[in-house]
């Protein structure tokens, strides 16, 4: 938890940008696996801890911009949880850490918003993505709720799409977490283990730290399926394994990286190919990046430097900034270089790519461009991903193939001696600063020479 006025600061600056109405806040409750009792572990809503930082299930809070007040609202401890989960500051006490002094039980926040509404006050609040958080909403408003409130979605995005020097700390501490995630695995793979004693490392690299993890791992010899989470296959010499994984610090910051290495000590040449063309797109996409650049545009670089390593190989052909805008290279980087990351590991991805990665601009329905989640101007105190990669997915490039699509590009007769190669990624974690860019976290060995060295093929 930060010190209280950085909570305060914050409510502060959220009430001039509303300018009227009540702020509501929801938090998270517990929610059970498999019966109430035995749940998954807590996370509270991050736009919860931005603002209250109060890290436990059951509260709701609401902010009356025109008055200037503020109020919590949960119930006290009582002897039974107690004795289940120890001693537990009261509801006021956790309130007055973060500078509010009003505290009232659950059950007083209906009769808080039957009378706003009564006097016809706007009641301001988030996109539910709990269906939980619906119901909540439909029993509080005695209604299905109707649109969430624009103003309240852009005045939150404002705030915490700029991370502030504390936060930062943060999140490099979660990157350097993660950091290790990735060193551990690429020390423990050899051929004949599963997928699952490589996830299962990891993740305890990320508890072992006092955290959790940001997104379920994937850890993946099949690095052509982006979001691979299966790992039930037992690696063997010869393959690539793919490892995307982050850790969430204590203070719930997320880290998020990538790492792409052979399951033996070195790269077959087909492999070792790809994966330099996919780190010059990483090293120009990372070139690009300013203050004042669009995201697009470092990703269209990204996109760029993969239609000249795939024309230097015989697989594209033609003048690579047409086929970049045809969309020819989503064959082969289908995906996006990049999202901003915070709290979330796609930061705010629940209020909206449009305004959180677009700042309200639309998004392109061309295939590869339309699952860009950021794309909007950098300003320093950004904080994003960088993650350009190249796969070689079998359906994908068979109904191309089948379509006849940008033959005028692609050479699909030359794709067959690469198709082993799967999915190759390397990911990192930066900072847009006042003058240019900076990596956050621990450097991961990322040229193919710094990889074999380390697997032990040097």
């Amino acid at each position: 938890m930060f010190e209280k006025e950085v909570y305060q600061n914050r409510r502060s600056r959220l009430r001039e940008e509303v300018g009227h109405g009540l702020l509501l806040f929801i938090g998270n409750n517990e929610c059970g696996m498999n019966y109430a009792d035995n749940t998954y572990p807590f996370r509270q809503d991050s736009t919860f801890l931005y603002f209250f930082g109060i890290d436990r299930p059951g509260l709701t809070a609401l902010v009356d911009v025109d008055e200037g007040k503020e109020m919590i609202f949960g119930d006290d401890p009582t002897m039974d949880d107690i004795v289940w989960m120890g001693a537990q500051p009261t509801l006021r006490a956790r309130g007055e850490r973060v500078g509010i002094d009003r505290a009232a039980p659950a059950r007083d926040l209906k009769t808080h918003v039957a009378n706003a509404r009564a006097r016809g006050r706007v009641i301001h609040y988030l996109p539910p993505y709990r269906a939980d958080h619906y119901l909540f909403l439909c029993e509080l408003l005695g209604m299905p709720p109707a649109a969430a409130s624009l103003p309240f979605i852009r005045a939150v995005v404002n705030q915490r799409n700029y991370k502030s020097p504390a936060e930062i700390e943060q999140i490099e501490q979660a990157v350097d977490i993660s950091a290790d995630m990735h060193l551990a695995a690429m020390r423990l793979l050899r051929p004949g283990m599963k997928e699952s004693e490589i996830a299962a490392a990891v993740t305890a690299v990320a508890l072992r730290d006092g955290g959790q993890l940001a997104f379920p791992v994937i850890a993946t010899i099949n690095g052509q399926t982006l979001h691979n989470h299966h790992h039930h296959n037992v690696t063997r010499d010869g393959q690539l394994f793919l490892l995307d994984a982050g850790a969430e610090n204590a203070m719930h910051y997320a880290g998020d990286l990538s790492s792409t290495f052979p399951v033996g000590t070195r790269f077959t040449e087909p492999q070792k190919v790809i994966y330099n063309i996919a780190l010059a797109a990483h090293r120009a996409a990372v070139a690009a990046l300013r203050p004042g650049i669009p995201f697009k545009e470092v990703h269209f670089a990204a996109a760029a430097a993969i239609v000249d390593g795939m024309k230097e190989i015989g697989l594209m052909h033609g003048e690579t900034a047409a086929a970049v805008q045809a969309g020819a290279h989503a064959l082969f980087f289908p995906c996006g270089t990049g999202h901003m990351m915070g709290l979330d590991v796609h930061d705010m991805e629940n209020l909206g790519e449009e305004w959180v990665g677009y700042d309200g601009e639309p998004k392109s329905t061309l295939f590869g461009l339309k699952s860009l989640r950021l794309a909007r101007v950098l300003e320093p105190g950004f904080v994003f991903t960088i993650e350009p990669g190249i796969y070689f997915i079998p359906e994908l490039i068979d109904r191309w193939r089948s379509e006849k699509r940008f033959q005028e590009y692609i050479h699909y007769d030359r794709i067959a001696p690469y198709m082993h190669v799967g999915g190759v990624r390397n990911e990192e974690d930066y900072l847009v600063t006042t003058d240019g860019k900076r990596r956050l976290g621990k450097y991961i060995p990322t040229t193919v020479e710094e990889v074999e060295q380390l697997r032990g093929g040097a």
